[in-house]
């Protein structure tokens, strides 16, 4: 390639994660997070076959990372979705992976195969693979993990067919977030900084409410503070006092039913001044009885089901790396065949139906 269509590559790559071309998001900074997050992780992949996706913006580091962790091979999946064509995933994928020199070891893929199941060592629980089906899991080697690339409690049981795993013995493998390693935890309070000022709320000398019933609780608290809120926390509605709150925070985590309802709406409406704003971090709302109890919401389109309110790479790729290092690290642990321990990278869902499981996690409960 020529000095200049490699010029042309990098700017519609960077475009690709980002419109303004920030150079946060270029490819040697992308090379170079890669690098220490594989170093601190002590990621290693030799000998071993990884099924991903091929993704745009800060996700296409999945497929690569794999194959800078030495895996024997990487097949990306990739399909349209709202961030791109496939054509886009493609690009983006393999263009960085070149800029590091791995471009050979990633096959980008529309279609997978029986053949390619039946060599796969890991899947990961990635965006455009999901939903990991019965049909799909029924062709895994009996050897194969499932990288959650989440923490287990934070489970979903859209994401995959948890029977099938159970019958196959395949292992769901969670990643310890706040191993001092991944450390992706520290990430979320700036990230809810970060939410707030896209909202128009300066966080600084804000009264701020923070509704969580989980651990994200004290990141988000310490980023809170740290930038100057008054902040108050409550672990469910009913607790929420009236105040003059700028903004009250849900980190509720998902249910079967919305976790701001009718009854909880009208109860925050009594609470909230005019003019504060219920901002949807994580825990499903309706917000059509939001709106008809004179509430304002931010973001103003909803995420889908079960998913968070803001992106972690709204903040920049380095939380995604780490993230993704860290979720191939786990599944890595497991599918070795080493022991899952409270302190280390794994942790290992074991009940059906999105349930807790305090067995053989690395820590208590994104």
């Amino acid at each position: 390639m020529t000095g200049t269509e490699t010029g042309a590559a990098f700017r519609q790559l960077q475009s690709g994660f980002d419109t303004a071309l920030r150079p946060g998001f270029s490819l040697p900074r992308l090379g170079a997070l890669m690098s220490r997050a594989l170093t601190a992780t002590l990621l290693d992949l030799s000998e071993l076959t990884v099924l991903t996706e091929a993704a745009t913006g800060a996700y296409a580091v999945t497929a690569v990372l794999a194959a800078m962790a030495g895996a024997r091979h990487v097949y990306a999946f990739t399909r349209p979705t709202r961030h791109g064509t496939p054509a886009d995933a493609r690009q983006h994928t393999l263009e960085l992976a070149d800029s590091v020199g791995v471009a050979d070891r990633i096959d980008v893929l529309e279609q997978i195969t029986p053949d390619i199941l039946h060599q796969t060592d890991i899947v990961t629980n990635s965006g455009h693979l999901r939903p990991l089906t019965a049909a799909l899991i029924d062709k895994l080697p009996k050897e194969a993990v499932i990288a959650l690339m989440f923490e287990a409690w934070e489970f979903r049981p859209k994401d995959l067919d948890m029977e099938a795993c159970l019958r196959r013995g395949i292992p769901i493998v969670g990643v310890n977030e706040r191993h001092p390693s991944v450390d992706v935890f520290s990430f979320l309070g700036p990230l809810c900084v970060k939410q707030l000022h896209d909202c128009g709320l300066s966080v600084y000398k804000n009264r701020i409410g923070v509704l969580c019933d989980n651990d994200f609780v004290d990141s988000l608290c310490a980023g809170l503070v740290s930038s100057g809120a008054c902040v108050d926390t409550f672990d469910n509605v009913q607790a929420v006092y009236p105040d003059e709150w700028d903004a009250i925070i849900v980190a509720l985590r998902p249910a079967a039913q919305p976790r701001i309802g009718s009854p909880e709406a009208t109860h925050l409406a009594a609470c909230a001044p005019a003019g504060s704003v219920i901002v949807q971090f994580w825990g499903d709302m309706d917000r059509t009885v939001l709106s008809a109890n004179g509430l304002a919401v931010w973001p103003t389109a909803p995420p889908a089901m079960g998913h968070m309110g803001i992106l972690l790479s709204e903040i920049g790729p380095e939380p995604i790396v780490r993230l993704q290092a860290g979720g191939l690290r786990a599944a890595e642990w497991v599918r070795r065949s080493r022991t899952v321990s409270s302190d280390g990278y794994a942790q290992l869902v074991t009940r059906p139906f999105g349930e807790l499981s305090p067995i053989h996690t690395t820590s208590l409960p994104r």
